[in-house]
């Protein structure tokens, strides 16, 4: 049989005979083919990247059997494949044929012939025909084509597939966590913490335990000691914990509770009405002010037949009035009680003939009222989902100017409350790091109009000018900022976003410039608003801003790639920082001798008794911090006394003390403190030089010492409680098995009084992700 021997400007062609056989592709890489296990055909391969193969190569030829008729051995036929881009073998792979194509070239029937090179000069052999070479290359050009053809079908593959990493850790205090890590090429290879899987918990970036994992060292250090038989430091924790539960039961009523018509006394009632219309109403707007005083006055006459509805309305304002009347929050109790009274009638099966805005703005009041007092144990971001859904059940997720038969007022208290719903349900997906649950394109209701309260009751009422204060403006300013903000809560919650560094980045412009110019709109108002509305408007931004850096700050300490990043981190934390320690006269901050307004004063109570989005910053922050003072410390490479911010050390000092002011406001998760005072003498003992024989005895005793602080706070707390006998507990036996110490870590952040017994929270606090500080 003849030969051919084609070389074209489209590839080297040959063929030594017909097969019978179709010779297949070689679509797997070359190590899948050589294990002959399956591939996913994609760069690089699924195998590859578990056995950590850099170099996944997908081979372009392949050596066909050798056949005889006359041909000297090693004699190969090279088919002429197409090099087609990356993405073939994924189309590929989604075909139902696994070789859908055929690339045997076309054969004549007619005699084989051999064509030379148009450089080699021509043979006795060359009797080819110009016809099967044209044949040959039309094959080739329409095999290009269909390839192309397939690879557009799928515009998702062009995308960078982010190569992922799960490390499982487990530690005796902390118990056992998976965290997925994740890198882009354009990441340079360095790994980017994706999520967090906690027994039944699924955790996006937003969340506050991503940042918690570079004390991984102190956990190593103290572990062995602090499981040791008889150790004074596990005693300790174990009789604070009991004490906890002891205290918490105490306060919280045996389900179900009755809904009864018991209020504080009138005076009382007066002043949490009033501590909620000048916090919480000034931000999130839900009562018509008016309507809600008028209903108030004439619940105090007597005979009068009170609404269920607006007892329970008022039942939360009180309750939420609560985390502002005074310093020490000693009406937590009575709060949480008429939380539970309302939790209880919402739950009645009547749900269909409630389904009214008097109905959602109990709901809406319910949602921010068990955040604050930490009564959701840690779900709230789940009755976010059923806030939001009732909201589109009832249409307020459409414009009012769409549905007819609306009156002014009711087309105002419509937008409000959807405006209100959508900011509550954002702060919810930062806090728990879940997916928002919603998109701009879901909605057309407008953002509310700049009315005040007493304007809507007109039958036709006008707008004011924007640059005119209204009780309102605050509400519009967030709403103005919500698309930027929200884009970031999918940009670090959203399962499918790639989470790119310059993503985060140009989410960081986007933020700065509309923060910017929610100022300019502030400043311009003829009447500024209160100090406390401002103060809310800055750490809501910057709580925003501190997310965005945080998956990034971790990797910031093993290059320059995230040094933005880092700068942007630690000036924020200590804003955000500052907003509480500035806030309370009692503190020890750099600002404790100077005068401090009411505002200041409502702020300052707001994050630092209440729970929840605006308490969990202030221990963030100042755990951050901490990690930047031991960066700052290792990396100091003079001979000299270590030089580090006098600024940041001072917020490690004031976070001691704030965390303690915690425990005192009724408090009873001792583990922010005992941490707290864990990285305050690790830092210590890394200034002075202690060496790494001593540093172990350090830490026992700081967190034994920590324990009997809190001890001396709990065990009087718990004394008050009645028919309570705390013997059992001020003194547990050594030898008894352990309880399970690693299940509040998540709590850290609040008072949690739901008891889910089948709930596991996040006990994650001291262990640690992939980073640590060189």
């Amino acid at each position: 049989m003849d030969i051919t021997e084609t070389n074209t400007s489209s590839g080297a062609l040959s063929v030594s005979g017909l097969n019978p056989r179709r010779r297949r592709p070689p679509l797997s890489c070359s190590l899948c083919r050589q294990r002959k296990i399956r591939c996913n055909r994609q760069t690089p391969c699924n195998n590859c990247i578990r056995t950590k193969n850099r170099n996944c190569v997908y081979r372009s030829s392949q050596t066909p059997p050798q056949h005889g008729n006359g041909h000297e051995e090693g004699q190969t036929r090279e088919l002429g494949w197409i090099h087609a881009p990356q993405q073939v073998n994924r189309s590929l792979d989604n075909s139902a044929d696994p070789s859908p194509i055929n690339y045997r070239p076309a054969i004549s029937s007619g005699p084989q012939t051999a064509a030379t090179s148009s450089t080699s000069p021509s043979t006795p052999n060359s009797h080819s025909s110009t016809h099967e070479i044209e044949m040959l290359k039309s094959k080739i050009k329409q095999l290009e084509h269909q390839l192309a053809k397939s690879t557009k079908s799928i515009p998702d593959t062009c995308a960078p597939t982010p190569v992922s990493d799960i490390e499982t850790t487990h530690s005796h205090l902390a118990g056992t966590f998976h965290i997925h890590n994740a890198s882009l090429p354009s990441n340079q290879g360095q790994m980017v913490r994706r999520s967090f899987i906690h027994k039944r918990r699924f955790f996006g970036q937003s969340h506050w335990i991503s940042s918690m994992s570079l004390f991984r060292d102190i956990v190593e250090i103290i572990e062995p000691y602090i499981m040791a038989e008889g150790s004074k430091a596990i005693l300790g924790l174990q009789k604070c914990k009991l004490l906890g539960k002891k205290i918490k039961a105490q306060r919280t009523p045996q389900w179900p509770v009755p809904m009864t018509t018991d209020l504080p006394s009138k005076d009382i009632c007066d002043a949490l009405v009033d501590c909620y219309l000048r916090t919480s109403e000034r931000v999130y707007r839900v009562l018509h002010i008016p309507s809600f005083k008028r209903d108030y006055a004439t619940f105090w006459e007597p005979g009068t037949r009170y609404d269920p509805i607006f007892m329970v309305q008022l039942k939360l304002v009180l309750a939420i009035g609560c985390t502002t009347y005074d310093d020490e929050l000693s009406l937590r109790s009575v709060a949480v009680r008429l939380i539970y009274e309302a939790q209880i009638w919402v739950a009645e099966p009547e749900y269909k003939a409630r389904l009214g805005i008097p109905f959602l703005q109990a709901l809406i009041l319910l949602f921010l009222a068990r955040e604050l007092l930490g009564v959701d144990g840690g779900m709230n971001w789940i009755a976010a989902g059923t806030l939001i859904r009732t909201a589109v059940y009832m249409g307020l997720h459409r414009d009012p100017v769409q549905i007819p038969n609306l009156s002014g007022f009711a087309s105002e208290m419509r937008r409000r409350l959807w405006n209100t719903i959508l900011e509550v349900c954002l702060q919810s997906s930062m806090e728990s790091g879940g997916p928002a649950l919603i998109s701009v394109e879901e909605f057309d209701t407008e953002p509310p109009r700049n009315f005040d309260d007493h304007d809507i009751d007109a039958e036709h009422p006008i707008p004011h000018p924007e640059d005119q204060l209204t009780s309102s403006s605050i509400a519009i300013a967030f709403r103005k900022t919500f698309p930027i903000r929200l884009a970031i809560a999918k940009f670090l919650n959203d399962l499918g976003c790639q989470g790119s560094y310059e993503e985060a980045v140009h989410l960081d412009a986007r933020l700065r410039a509309s923060y910017k110019e929610m100022r300019r709109t502030i400043q311009g108002y003829s009447i500024h608003p209160s100090q406390f509305e401002v103060l809310m408007l800055d750490f809501v931004i910057r709580r925003y801003l501190l997310s965005i850096h945080i998956p990034f700050f971790g990797p910031s300490f093993l290059g320059t790639t995230y040094a933005f990043s880092r700068n942007v981190v630690i000036d924020t934390a200590v804003k955000l920082f500052d907003c509480s320690r500035i806030s309370l006269p009692s503190t020890a901050g750099p600002s404790s001798n100077q005068s401090t307004s009411p505002d200041q004063i409502d702020f300052g109570r707001l994050t630092m008794c209440g729970s929840g989005f605006l308490h969990t910053p202030f221990l963030h922050s100042s755990f951050i911090i901490a990690i930047e003072l031991k960066s700052q410390i290792l990396e100091e490479e003079g001979l000299g006394p270590v030089s580090i911010r006098p600024d940041l050390l001072s917020v490690i000092q004031d976070a001691k003390a704030l965390s303690l002011q915690c425990i005192k406001t009724g408090g009873t998760n001792i583990k922010g403190y005992l941490f707290m005072s864990l990285v305050s003498t690790q830092l210590d003992a890394l200034m002075q030089g202690v060496s790494e024989d001593e540093l172990p005895k350090l830490l026992i005793k700081a967190a034994e010492d920590a324990e009997e602080k809190c001890l001396s706070i709990l065990e009087p707390m718990a004394a008050k409680g009645q028919n309570e006998n705390i013997g059992d507990v001020t003194e547990p036996d050594s030898t008894t098995a352990l309880p399970d110490i690693s299940d509040d870590w998540d709590s850290m952040m609040t008072d949690v009084n739901f008891d889910f017994a089948d709930m596991e929270p996040v006990s994650w606090m001291l262990n640690s992700i992939p980073y640590s500080i060189p």
